[in-house]
C-alpha cells in the first residue's frame, strides 16, 4: 500500500479517555485502530485479546493502541450502552471510540473513509500520519509486532 494521509476518525462517542483523541494530535505515534462489533465473534475472540496484548506490550509515548466500535448492522443491539458493558466485561482500558453513524442505517463514516470491508479490520498509522496499513480479519500478533516494529524504526518528520 502506497502511502497516503489517513482520514480522520469520525467518532460519536469515546470511552476510557478524558478527551477525545484525533489523529493529529497522535502526530508522533504508531496509531493502531482496530475496528470491531461486539457482536463479531472473530472481534470478540481475536482483535479484542490482541488489541489488550497491544497495549500491555508497546509504550504508550510512542504506540496509540485505539479501538474503534464501527457497527453496520443489528443497530439495535449494539448500542454505545452495550458496548459500555462489553468494555467493562472484557476489562478493555484503551480509548475505544464509537464510530459516528451516518443517519441511514448504512456504514458508519468511519468505516466508509476507509472504505472498510467488514470487522475485524486492522489499521496502522505511521508517525506523520500516513496510513501504512489496512487488513480485513485476523493478522497474527508477530506479524502486527513487526509491523508497528518497523513504523518504530522510521522518523517522524518535523512539525
Amino acid at each position: 500500500m502506497a502511502p497516503k494521509p489517513a482520514p480522520e476518525l469520525q467518532v460519536s462517542q469515546w470511552f476510557n479517555t478524558q478527551s477525545a483523541l484525533d489523529l493529529e494530535t497522535l502526530r508522533g505515534k504508531v496509531v493502531v485502530i482496530n475496528a470491531f462489533q461486539i457482536l463479531c465473534q472473530g472481534c470478540v475472540h481475536q482483535s479484542v485479546p490482541q488489541m489488550k496484548r497491544m497495549v500491555q506490550g508497546f509504550d504508550p509515548n510512542h504506540v496509540a493502541v485505539l479501538g474503534l466500535h464501527t457497527v453496520f448492522e443489528h443497530h439495535e443491539a449494539m448500542t454505545p450502552e452495550a458496548l459500555e458493558t462489553f468494555i467493562h466485561r472484557h476489562r478493555l482500558e484503551l480509548p475505544i471510540g464509537v464510530d459516528m453513524a451516518d443517519g441511514k442505517r448504512g456504514l458508519p463514516l468511519t468505516m466508509q473513509a476507509y472504505h472498510m470491508q467488514g470487522t475485524p479490520t486492522l489499521i496502522l498509522i505511521d508517525k506523520n500520519g500516513y496510513l501504512r496499513m489496512q487488513r480485513f480479519g485476523h493478522k497474527d500478533d508477530l506479524s502486527v509486532g513487526v509491523a508497528v516494529g518497523k513504523l518504530l524504526a522510521e522518523p517522524a518528520s518535523v512539525r
